[in-house]
């Protein structure tokens, strides 16, 4: 019998095939099983158009049968089968898929759900095979063929004996090396793993025979003690329909919560579950969950976003980044669509129109559902962000603003006034007739922030304050500008839209009055500060720390934290309480004794730092100055 060559470039693909396109050889039973399915699909569509009777649903089902001594894997069907012209074009042309063409041919039928559509899935058995046998006989014939290849050298067609219509494809299985271990896909506890890793919704039941131990009968009496035997029995290796495609109506919570710690590894139940269908432009089956934790590793470097992609049932991809927005990475779950464009492989997906319509549609499903959580589950909201908050407030920050408008309604910030965190609309609403902007101050903690000098003023004329206690609120804030028309301000801010904070012909005779021992102050930092002027917004406290420009204190803090050696500095402005003690002893003093001042101005400066949780230069100059100061 004479072997067939394959085509030039068959022969370059099936080489790429076995050694570059497909990532992981386990994928091989992936593939051999989809076609069975897909030859299934073909003699049931067959079954109906023609009206043939003897064909149930019931009895198609594919099978896999393990033999370790003869070094075979076979993964059967009982569907369409192929004749010597269709081995011909399907086999001996990589790349020349007959589920394409049947699909292409039906492709007005709404039922048609084919999943192997590019003619190469086939080949990935020669990534654990020294040589492959398809046995295959057409529905209907009474002809079967024998298709044999052992790689690129070619392959062989010729007649063969077969009972019943369908395909047997006989794998023989590479002998196992240091490298590699191709024995396990001959034991049957791995390829259950991957039926119900990669396969586990077929449609159809995938069977094979375990060995399962039984009592012996007429043993386990008083009179004969047990006796056990092993038998071999079909076990049904997948669950065949997913739980996203059944009907809501029929699951309850726990089927969900069940599922969901199974399938992701959690402990806990999920804070929120979301089912959703979509048909259309972009048609798929969604299930996304909600973690009520954090993964451990969610914060780090080596977490990995992204939800589990199937094709018709069939897995893709583990984790899809290009299905979630960074700001959404929390999410897990599953998309399953049968529009997909896939490439060959199946393992990566073209970058195209359908995938970026799902992302978009499940981003807005995913938005629209806290925020009903938002505003019907106060408390379950608070909990979620509590965990993902930053998530969300990073995702605000990132790509310069551009998904405010997405994220802005989810933000919570803690309130001075009404000790709880609140959303930008809550506080918006709130807001006096009089109020110009949105007030924010920064702190490590809620307490401290309290506490601060800068807060004086506002707390004074009743104006709410957003405490903002994560590094990464001001960057947020900064990004947004406003909220709904209203501008954000921060308490530390030249500016704060009060009249007292105007500049007046009061208050500016008061800083020529005293401009002399300003200036002489900031000279005495000796360039530490970029200016030394009265304050506006100081009750009680005698000095604060505000800054000029762009950079505010807090974000020096939080840029100087990060890795580098290039340290940023805000423009630092030491502000004074005109009307406080220590300001009336200072020009006492600048008439009397201006080295005391020249103290004065540095144990000032230190102070203010300490207030906004800033380093001092030298701690114990620092201390020295007052010991002095108390020792006097």
């Amino acid at each position: 019998m004479a072997t067939r060559e394959f085509k030039a470039e068959s022969k370059r693909l099936l080489d790429m095939m076995i050694h570059s396109i497909y990532t992981h050889r386990e994928i091989f039973l992936r593939e051999l099983i989809s076609n069975a399915s897909d030859a299934i699909d073909k003699l049931y569509y067959q079954a109906l158009t023609e009206d043939i009777s003897g064909l149930s649903r019931d009895d198609f089902f594919i099978r896999i049968t393990p033999d370790k001594d003869a070094r075979t894997l076979t993964i059967s069907d009982n569907g369409v089968g192929m004749n010597e012209e269709e081995l011909e074009e399907n086999l001996g042309t990589i790349a020349q898929s007959g589920s394409l063409a049947f699909k292409k041919e039906n492709d007005q039928n709404e039922e048609i759900d084919i999943i192997g559509q590019f003619g190469v899935g086939f080949y990935s058995a020669f990534m654990v095979s020294d040589k492959v046998t398809v046995i295959t006989k057409p529905y209907g014939s009474e002809k079967a063929w024998r298709w044999e290849s052992s790689g690129a050298e070619g392959y062989t067609i010729e007649e063969a004996e077969k009972a019943s219509h369908g395909t047997d494809i006989i794998l023989t299985i590479k002998p196992s090396t240091e490298d590699e271990n191709y024995d396990e896909f001959l034991e049957p506890y791995r390829l259950r793993e991957l039926v119900k890793k990669y396969s586990d919704y077929i449609r159809y039941p995938i069977k094979m025979q375990v060995e399962h131990s039984h009592l012996k009968e007429g043993t386990g009496t008083e009179d004969k003690p047990a006796e056990y035997e092993t038998v071999l029995e079909d076990e049904t290796l997948n669950s065949m329909v997913p739980i996203w495609k059944k009907n809501r109506s029929e699951l309850k919570p726990e089927d969900y919560n069940q599922f969901y710690k199974e399938k992701f590894f959690d402990f806990q139940d999920p804070l929120l579950t979301i089912h959703s269908s979509t048909e259309g432009a972009a048609t798929y089956n969604a299930l996304l969950f909600i973690p009520s934790r954090p993964p451990f590793d969610f914060y780090t470097k080596e977490f990995q976003k992204g939800l589990q992609l199937y094709a018709s049932g069939v897995l893709i991809m583990d984790k899809c980044a290009d299905l979630l927005p960074d700001y959404f990475s929390f999410v897990r779950g599953l998309v399953d669509s049968q529009d997909l464009s896939l490439n060959i492989s199946r393992e990566m997906l073209q970058h195209d129109r359908q995938l970026k319509l799902i992302a978009d549609r499940l981003t807005k499903k995913i938005k629209s559902e806290l925020k009903s959580m938002l505003e019907k589950d106060r408390e379950k909201y608070e909990t979620f962000y509590k965990s993902f908050g930053l998530t969300l407030k990073y995702g605000v920050y990132s790509d310069y603003g551009a998904h405010k408008d997405t994220l802005q309604d989810l933000l919570l910030f803690y309130s001075s006034s009404e000790k709880k965190l609140v959303t930008l609309a809550e506080y918006k609403e709130r807001m006096k007739e009089d109020q110009k902007y949105i007030y924010y101050a920064c702190g490590d903690t809620v307490e401290k922030i309290d506490r601060l000098p800068q807060t004086e003023l506002l707390k004074d004329h009743g104006y709410e304050i957003l405490y903002l206690t994560d590094d990464v609120d001001e960057f947020a804030l900064k990004m947004m500008r406003d909220f709904d028309g209203k501008e954000f301000r921060s308490a530390a801010d030249k500016d704060l839209g009060i009249e007292e904070t105007a500049e007046t012909e009061e208050s500016k005779a008061r800083a020529e009055e005293s401009k002399e021992l300003l200036r002489f102050m900031k000279d005495a930092l000796e360039g530490k500060v970029k200016d030394v002027r009265l304050s506006t917004r100081l009750k009680s406290h005698p000095v604060c720390l505000s800054a000029d420009g762009g950079i505010s204190l807090e974000m020096e803090k939080v840029l100087n934290t990060m890795p580098g050696d290039q340290k940023v500095q805000a423009e630092r402005v030491l502000e004074l309480n005109a009307d406080h003690p220590v300001f009336a002893k200072l020009k006492e003093l600048f008439a009397s004794n201006p080295d005391k001042v020249k103290s004065y101005a540095g144990l000032l400066y230190n102070q203010a730092l300490l207030i906004e949780g800033l380093p001092i230069e030298d701690p114990v100059a620092f201390s020295t100055a007052v010991c002095d100061l108390m020792a006097e």
